[in-house]
């Protein structure tokens, strides 16, 4: 593989011939730390899907150093050629599968629409692609498991999911200040994502048309719980560490009625263990107070807007003593501590040469995503190599134990189960929303073995 850089590789094999699986895993695990935050070797990409969300990846991966864009596919000729036109050395492709026989190409992002996102893993996953697939996983969830096991079933291929939440820093930081207790006991979480926007896009064709809206169609479509609200829920989970219990959704058509079958407004209650509930807000008839979510503790509360956050302390909170010095900004008649990651303090963030204004948070999550499954497909490429040179291609539960022991070499991103129980989760909330109905959670959805 051209990531791999031959004379390490050399001196990697010899010393595995004459060690043991733990004395290898050490000197790796060693090695490939330190070198974890260094821009790695190139990883070649295709991009599956070149639609509004593909073109936003491209930007995306166009400030990435080792992240070479060498092919394009889509079905839709105008599509593939408006990214073709900013990218002219990427071959181009009408169909997926002819990117997969393209031996130049190691991974690929598989942005189309939900409900292709089966057909498109389980054939790069025989094609040895490493993958990168955008969430929900599916838009039905039998779909969504089935992926998930065959996803497990080929340990030698890295899978990412596209939660980008699980690759940023901020959130991370955001989930050590939750488990210290500053914030109390848990009591609720709060979520909205407002838009002023149709949904609905034109086509030169009727049955572009339909194709192109399909985030419109009941049959396929994962709604606004799933399409957009996906990242949200799985954010309360993982803050939660809960899985729901029970939902009672709510959707209606209230400002696009033009013939959809998919809700524009939608509200879920969403339960989870010990009666803490989750309210699910979004809707695509009003954009006032855009995106935000809102955890509640019984000593303080936590807001998070446009990758930053802030914490609201109740009067009668204990004093942690570092937020006396840190950083403060005002909302209407509450003061915020703000909370960012790579602080120059706990929570304090350094604004220009004079101080005092909260500093922008230049990556966005979508970035970091990208930029973790990158360093992580060469991490994980790396150490099936090493392995199958010295121990052959045999042991599938020796691969396995080495390739977890490098976990800790590579950049926190949502794996395959994160994925497959955030899209669970999301699409029973959906179905919830335009049944109108309540469900319990079974925990069997969400076993994949």
């Amino acid at each position: 593989m051209d990531s791999v850089d031959m004379a390490g590789a050399f001196n990697r094999r010899d010393f595995i011939k004459g060690s043991s699986l733990v004395a290898l895993i050490g000197a790796a695990a060693g090695e490939r730390t330190a070198a974890q935050d260094a821009p790695g070797p190139p990883v070649s990409l295709g991009l599956i899907g070149c639609g509004y969300h593909g073109r936003d990846i491209l930007g995306t991966l166009a400030l990435l150093p080792n992240a070479p864009v060498v092919a394009l596919a889509d079905t839709y000729g105008a599509f593939l050629r408006r990214s073709g036109r900013s990218l002219p050395q990427a071959r181009q492709y009408e169909r997926y599968q002819d990117l997969l026989e393209d031996e130049n190409v190691g991974a690929v992002i598989v942005a189309t629409p939900t409900h292709q996102h089966a057909a498109v893993v389980r054939d790069a996953l025989a094609a040895g692609k490493h993958i990168y697939c955008e969430v929900p996983l599916a838009h039905t969830v039998e779909e969504a498991s089935a992926i998930a096991r065959e996803v497990l079933r080929h340990p030698r291929i890295y899978f990412q999911s596209g939660l980008q939440h699980r690759a940023d820093p901020q959130r991370h930081f955001l989930l050590d200040f939750i488990r210290t207790g500053a914030w109390g006991n848990t009591v609720q979480a709060r979520t909205q994502w407002n838009r002023k926007i149709s949904w609905r896009r034109s086509a030169p064709t009727n049955e572009r048309e339909r194709e192109i809206n399909w985030r419109l169609d009941r049959d396929i479509s994962a709604g606004l719980a799933g399409e957009v609200g996906i990242h949200q829920i799985d954010a309360v989970g993982w803050f939660f560490r809960k899985r729901p219990v029970g939902v009672r959704g709510f959707g209606s058509l209230i400002e696009w009625n033009d013939g959809r079958e998919v809700p524009d407004t939608v509200q879920a209650m969403v339960e989870y263990p010990g009666g803490v509930r989750h309210s699910f807000n979004a809707t695509l008839a009003n954009s006032f107070d855009g995106e935000h979510e809102i955890y509640y503790g019984s000593s303080a509360a936590l807001m998070v807007r446009d990758e930053k956050a802030w914490m609201f302390k109740e009067a009668d909170a204990p004093l942690l003593g570092w937020e006396v010095y840190a950083l403060k900004e005002t909302f209407h008649k509450e003061t915020g501590v703000v909370l960012a990651a790579d602080a120059t303090q706990l929570t304090r963030v350094t604004g220009g040469e004079s101080g005092g204004e909260a500093g922008e948070y230049v990556d966005t999550p979508l970035h970091r995503a990208l930029d973790a499954f990158v360093h992580n497909v060469h991490v994980h490429q790396s150490g099936v190599e090493d392995f199958i040179f010295g121990f052959g291609e045999e042991e599938p539960e020796a691969l396995q134990e080495y390739l977890r022991d490098l976990e800790d070499s590579k950049k926190e991103a949502a794996d395959i189960r994160t994925g497959h129980e955030a899209t669970v989760t999301a699409l029973k909330i959906n179905e919830a929303v335009v049944t109108g109905r309540s469900l319990a959670f079974e925990e069997i959805w969400f076993d994949i073995g």
